[in-house]
């Protein structure tokens, strides 16, 4: 099974393994020189070529146009492949300035595979990774012959890459590519490795030695040097060696080896795709050639496959068969003990162990492995996760800077993964601080979020699953920031105020003033304020040096607003006249109640009017502490002839008396006002469920500490169900007492419950929810109880369930008793038992009582069942009586080692007198271990012996009265070898065999014999009589010339004899003239053409599910098969896996997709004909 794809493969679907790693360019193969590992039967030319380029240490080039006459093909020249078709005849593409070449290469020699990567076209540093076949990654486990070097040149920007390979072996054939990855891209190229066996002569010896001994000389100067060829010929020979010890593991490590012995057929091509392993070919020519000796397990009769795959959400069985089902069986998962519970159920049925697994998460992926004994068997469970499809996708959304932006999709899973992207670059949680946005997931639905959009954040946003994607622009715009109240132009005389005031439309805009294009800095005199979106600017105590133009910019806005402030210098002779305050209200002075009402939240505004000359001074009080802000949400504004008491949003706080106090040279005047600040009241306290019933329950609760200032008009009440949000209504009217009753519930599920306090001015904050409870109501009384056993001081009731127990269940019973004539009933146990049956201990002899039970749950008690008639304490005497088990009144027979466990049960009251003996004797205590209770007696022996057989006697006994049994064990094992084993007589191809019994038959009578004979020549044995009960036996069929040996096995009960009795003498079998004339007979003709006995049905797939098309064809000889898709030959495609096993033909797609569909047909070809099957296949897009 393939890893599960990671978000790197996401990213760069263009290099995943499940699609061709680059598009194909016409006929030539692919554009990156991809090659396949074989060699096709049409391109005789490349073979020259490959042939010298282990020995310069060079890519595979293609064969010259003008080769020598003797190197040409067979075939004709014009199907050679053209020159500008090879792989190396292309130009570089993409990021790959030099591409990796296809290379063949001797056995044993070295190999440099070199790419080039332009790093221009990737964004920072790439990373960079060698992969053999489908999967297997190169690295630092792969081996010490494998090495790699990486460089880099900053000047060009180029990254040249070496994938060294020493001492190639021929496991190192196949397919490779080269994977590149950077941020926001992704790139692969494949080339392919091919090794050959050294050249070699017809005598096996390299050619290499066969050479002359000057070099460097004419050619026909030097003689030919042999005696190099002979000191060689050692070296070969251990190079030879060597390479068929490498041809033997094909470059495969062993464990692997051991994993494909133990597996089956069909999962061959599992684990070689698993492991990266590409000869297929040489993997079954190996293990055909190996003797797998199955050694047979002694505790597992069936052990587990050695992997199983589950979809996420589903159940599944992990089944296993032992050979005895009284061996102890442990499941383990990663090492670690599973125990029962509703996760993991374990099942015995018969001989079978099996684990079932509920609900399988991707927890449950992991290795399992069940021991018994000392045996283990393991296997592998494979959790497959479903693809995350897209429910809700991203919406366009246009918006201004600042505000707040939710960009929110919905998919079909809870809890899955999925991949923010913008403008094509990956969105992680480490770059979330610096553009400011996070990510939130509630329930299947998955937010980003930005509190204060810029306009760095605009673009186009992907989110990505394993399943789907979609996409979706964000529009950010600058806000156009509105004038809505200018400044305007001031004339001020000396010694007053001037004040500059403006309102925009943004109330988080800040700006600058300016006098004249110089700054204004506040000062004693000069006040700069920003209160929402109105900007101040107030000069006190006026001079003529302030006068002059004022300007006002705000940050970030081409914008200003501008204003002129004219000095006005007037000469007035001033007679002062004096005039004691006033102030002016409906109910003024000292004795006079003034009393305002106001709701919390709501604005106040209190507009006193004064009066006086010269202007009195306004002084505001909240209790006795004077009030002297002028900003905030509570402050104070002063104009002439009026102060006003300002609080933007009343609160709780606010409630008190406020006085003013004006006063001038010619007196004061003061009010008073108190100020109400009324509100919603708060939540009920103490809310708590005290009492519930089978459909109903009891609310109670305190009303709240604080009331609003109003009077409460009741309570509005709500319940739901745990774990819901959603809260139902109990009463639409409003409800004025402190207790209610909840009806119509449902017995056996949770719930919770809420308060709301209602006055006039509204409804509270909910309460506190009450502790989840459930409706429930207690069981129905107890049935049948009755008395079981009565003793001088105790009594045994037994009694069954009730009829009628309910959600609550039963926690269980309690019994008590009363004495007769009492009312009093005592508790007998004070913690219920759960079992239907209890013994009543320390009861007064002879004392008449009366028994009742009540079954107890979270409700309470039920109603009591009750003994009909009181009991009587007193001991019932009961004659002694042994029940003997039906398998121990004959003679019971066990074997020698094994353990004897006999429980007889008895009966008799008070509690008998046991006693075991063997022959009048008492049993030896050091071999016989007994125990004894009130009602059954125990007789264990931990290993059994043949001493121990024999007749024992029980004897159960009473004061007077006693009963008594015989038990008659015997211990066997295994008889002795028969005596005396003698060929009598031989005639013809017969042999008269005698024997004599055995002198120890095992304490068993000896069943039956087992003959068995063997050529002197040979000595092996083979098996003639089975179950022979006679002393004697005759066996025929014996072959002429030879000479036989006999033995016998004795047989009882226990089995075959260890040893067996030899015949002390042989039978030979003297020759007689024969003559075989063999039997004349004409061959027939089994040859036929091609025949489909079964047709390709039409089939209608779904996309991305595994699909297999299967017919059946006869001929002989047997018909070259090939498939055809679109009447085009299917070749060597990891997509496609072609079978052929006895005639039956199948074409394995791998998770086809919709350009799969097609025309597919199958062809069958020999040499008398051909035939031809064809079908349609469909791909459907799951919907």
């Amino acid at each position: 099974m393939p890893p599960r794809a990671s978000w790197e493969s996401l990213a760069s679907l263009k290099g995943s393994p499940w699609g061709p790693t680059c598009p194909p360019q016409g006929p030539a193969g692919h554009s990156c020189g991809q090659r396949s590992g074989r060699r096709s039967a049409d391109m005789p030319e490349a073979k020259p070529a490959a042939k010298k380029a282990p020995e310069k240490k060079d890519a595979a080039k293609p064969a010259p146009k003008e080769a020598p006459p003797k190197e040409a093909p067979a075939e004709p020249p014009k199907e050679a492949p053209p020159e500008d078709q090879s792989p190396t005849a292309e130009e570089p593409t993409g990021i790959f300035l030099k591409k990796p070449d296809s290379v063949s290469v001797e056995n044993g020699k070295d190999t440099v595979i070199v790419a080039k990567v332009n790093g221009k076209e990737l964004q920072g540093k790439p990373t960079f990774k060698w992969i053999k076949g489908k999967w297997l990654e190169l690295g630092s486990k792969s081996g010490a012959r494998f090495t790699f070097k990486e460089s880099h040149d900053p000047a060009s920007n180029v990254y040249t890459l070496e994938l060294h390979i020493g001492k190639v072996v021929l496991g190192d054939r196949g397919d490779y590519r080269l994977e590149v990855k950077a941020k926001d891209f992704s790139d692969s190229c494949g080339f392919n490795i091919d090794v050959e066996a050294p050249r070699q002569d017809s005598s096996g010896q390299s050619l290499e030695s066969f050479k002359r001994s000057g070099e460097g000389k004419m050619k026909d100067a030097g003689e030919l040097d042999f005696s190099g060829l002979l000191r060689k010929r050692e070296v070969v020979e251990e190079e030879n060696k060597k390479k068929k010890k490498d041809d033997d593991d094909l470059g495969i490590p062993p464990e692997v080896w051991e994993l494909l012995k133990g597996a089956k057929k069909s999962e061959y091509e599992r684990i070689a795709f698993q492991y990266g392993i590409t000869d297929l070919r040489g993997m079954l020519k190996r293990l055909k050639k190996a003797k797998v000796e199955v050694k047979k397990s002694a505790a597992f009769t069936k052990k587990l496959d050695p992997a199983y795959q589950v979809d996420k959400g589903n159940k599944i069985k992990l089944v296993v068969e032992i050979s005895d089902p009284d061996l102890p069986l442990k499941w383990f998962k990663n090492g670690q003990e599973i125990k029962p519970s509703s996760k993991y159920v374990f099942e015995n049925v018969g001989k079978k162990r099996i684990l079932t697994i509920n609900k399988c998460t991707l927890a449950d992926d992991a290795a399992y492995e069940v021991v018994v004994k000392d045996e283990k068997c393991f296997t592998e469970l494979f959790v497959r996760e479903p693809p995350v499809l897209i429910i809700t996708p991203l919406e366009d959304q246009q918006v201004f800077v600042g505000d707040r932006v939710e960009m929110s999709v919905e998919v079909s899973e809870e809890g899955a993964q999925v991949m923010w992207m913008k403008d094509g670059v990956e969105m992680t949680r480490e770059d979330s601080y610096k553009a400011q946005y996070r990510f939130k997931k509630d329930g299947k639905r998955h937010i980003l979020i930005y509190s204060e959009v810029t306009l760095e954040d605009k673009g186009r946003y992907r989110v990505m699953t394993n399943g789907g994607q979609c996409e979706a622009d964000l529009i950010v715009e600058e806000k156009q920031l509105e004038v809505l109240q200018d400044i305007a132009d001031l004339t001020v005389k000396a010694s007053e105020q001037a004040e500059f005031k403006c309102e925009v439309s943004d109330e988080k805009v800040t700006g600058k003033w300016y006098k004249n294009g110089v700054e204004v800095r506040p000062s004693k005199r000069i006040t700069i304020s920003h209160i929402g979106r109105v900007h101040k600017l107030v000069i006190d105590d006026v001079r003529p040096e302030d006068e002059g133009d004022y300007m006002f910019v705000p940050d970030g806005y081409a914008l200003s607003l501008s204003a002129k402030l004219n000095f006005l210098e007037i000469k007035v002779e001033y007679v002062p006249k004096q005039e004691p305050p006033k102030i002016h209200l409906d109910c003024s002075g000292k004795t006079s109640e003034n009393a305002i009402v106001v709701v919390a939240g709501n604005k106040l505004r209190l507009d006193v009017s004064i009066t006086g000359e010269p202007l009195p001074v306004a002084t505001w009080l909240k209790e006795d502490q004077v009030f002297l802000a002028t900003e905030g949400r509570v402050r104070i504004e002063q104009r002439e002839g009026s102060s006003s008491f300002l609080i933007e949003s009343a609160e709780r706080g606010d409630e008190g008396r406020y006085t003013i106090k004006v006063t001038n040279p010619a007196g004061e005047d003061v009010a008073s006002i108190f100020l109400r600040v009324v509100d919603v009241p708060d939540p009920p306290e103490a809310v708590r469920v005290t009492s519930v019933g089978e459909d109903w329950a009891v609310l109670v609760w305190e009303p709240p500490k604080y009331d609003g200032g109003q009077p409460l008009t009741g309570y509005l009440l709500e319940r739901k169900k745990k774990g819901s949000q959603r809260w139902m209504k109990l009463n639409f009217e409003v409800f004025t007492e402190l207790t209610y009753e909840s009806t119509n519930m449902i017995e056996g599920v949770l719930y919770e419950m809420r308060v709301f306090a209602v006055n006039a001015i509204g409804v509270s904050q909910p309460s506190v929810n009450t502790k989840p409870f459930m409706p429930i109501a207690p069981t129905s009384e107890p049935q049948h109880l009755m008395v079981e056993d009565v003793t001088d001081t105790t009594t045994t009731l037994k009694w069954r369930p009730p009829d009628k127990i309910g959600a609550g269940g039963i926690d269980g019973y309690l019994v008590e008793y009363c004495v007769e004539g009492s009312d009093e009933w005592i508790p007998a146990n004070t913690e219920p038992v759960e079992r239907c049956g209890f013994t009543v201990k320390n009861l007064p002899t002879g004392a008449k009582i009366v028994f009742r039970v009540v079954g107890v749950n979270i409700a309470g008690r039920s109603q009591p069942a009750t003994l009909t008639q009181p009991v009587t304490i007193r001991e019932i005497v009961e004659q002694p009586k042994i029940r003997l088990p039906r398998h121990l009144r004959e003679t019971y027979v066990r074997k020698v080692g094994e353990h004897l466990n006999l429980v007889i049960p008895f009966q008799g009251k008070p509690r008998p007198q046991v006693v075991w003996t063997k022959g009048g004797a008492p049993v030896d205590t050091s071999r016989v271990h007994v125990r004894t209770s009130d009602f059954d007696t125990v007789f264990f022996v931990r290993e059994a012996a043949r001493s121990d057989s024999g007749e024992y006697e029980l004897s159960v006994q009473i004061e007077n009265m006693k009963d008594t049994a015989t038990i008659r064990i015997r211990v066997v094992e295994k008889a002795g070898p028969p005596e005396h084993v003698m060929v009598k007589e031989v005639w013809g191809t017969n042999a008269l065999v005698e024997w004599q019994p055995p002198k120890d038959d095992g304490n068993s009578e000896i069943t039956g014999y087992l003959v068995q004979k063997a050529d002197k020549k040979t000595m092996e044995w083979f098996t003639v009589y089975e179950h022979n009960r006679h002393t004697c036996c005759t066996v025929s069929d014996l072959i002429m010339g030879n000479e036989y040996y006999f033995r016998v096995y004795s047989e009882n009960f226990c089995g075959l004899s260890d040893l067996p009795g030899v015949s002390k003498n042989t039978a030979r079998i003297v020759k007689t003239g024969i003559t075989f004339k063999p039997f004349e007979y004409k061959e027939h003709d089994f040859r036929m053409a091609p025949k489909f006995l079964t047709p390709l049905p039409d089939r209608v797939v779904v996309a991305g599910y595994a699909a297999a098309l299967n017919c059946a064809v006869r001929g002989h000889p047997k018909p070259k098969v090939v498939w055809m898709k679109n009447n085009m030959e299917i070749r060597e495609d990891p997509k496609f896996l072609m079978t052929n096993y006895q005639g039956v033909l199948t074409l394995n797609i791998r998770r086809p997709s919709p350009f799969d569909a097609g025309t597919y047909s199958c062809r069958a070809v020999n040499e008398l004909g051909e035939a031809l099957a064809e079908c349609k296949l469909e791909v459907r897009v799951p919907q």
